[in-house]
């Protein structure tokens, strides 16, 4: 088995619970010390180790932190990258906690883009933080690449409601994605 074989296991099985709970957001997210404890059912099993390497990048007009996220079987490997700035202004933080609020959620984002977490199901993309909701795409048929990701996404254990959140769906494409 490959490398990319084995990285596609995981993708298409893996599973995380949302087990924090964001009390000023009142939503529920996954941390990536969750994504990470997911995965290691997959870790024996398909003889690969998960590791994250993060890189400090200096600019002058805002301190970056780069999250290499990455997925080996000793011989060959694949990477994902999250980049993310580092917000020296934030109230009610110090500066380490400044940091280590910026490196937790870009370990969170390169174990997302490794694992291809679906972002519907992510808090981020659920928290209007007080703003009005952006209108939903339409998706009214099974020609439309977004169907296919659909699909994907419920036979790898994503729910339905997750997609209607996200899309609004023809009466066919609906029916068409229950029956998975």
């Amino acid at each position: 088995m490959t490398i990319n074989d084995k990285l596609a296991t995981i993708q298409t099985k893996f599973k995380s619970k949302k087990s924090r709970f964001n009390s000023f957001g009142k939503y529920h997210f996954r941390s990536a010390e969750d994504i990470l404890e997911a995965t290691k059912p997959f870790l024996l099993e398909l003889g690969v180790t998960v590791r994250i390497n993060e890189e400090y990048i200096h600019t002058d007009m805002l301190p970056i932190l780069k999250s290499t996220a990455t997925v080996s079987d000793g011989e060959q490997s694949i990477d994902a990258v999250a980049i993310v700035g580092i917000d020296l202004n934030q109230k009610g933080m110090n500066v380490p906690q400044q940091f280590g609020s910026a490196s937790s959620y870009a370990k969170k984002y390169a174990l997302g883009n490794l694992f291809l977490i679906d972002d519907t199901a992510d808090s981020d993309a659920t928290n209007t933080h007080g703003k009005a909701p952006k209108a939903k795409n339409t998706l009214t048929s099974k020609n439309d690449p977004a169907f296919k990701k659909a699909q994907d996404y419920i036979k790898a254990g994503g729910k339905l409601d997750a997609i209607k959140a996200k899309y609004a769906l023809s009466k066919e494409v609906e029916a068409e994605l229950n029956t998975l």
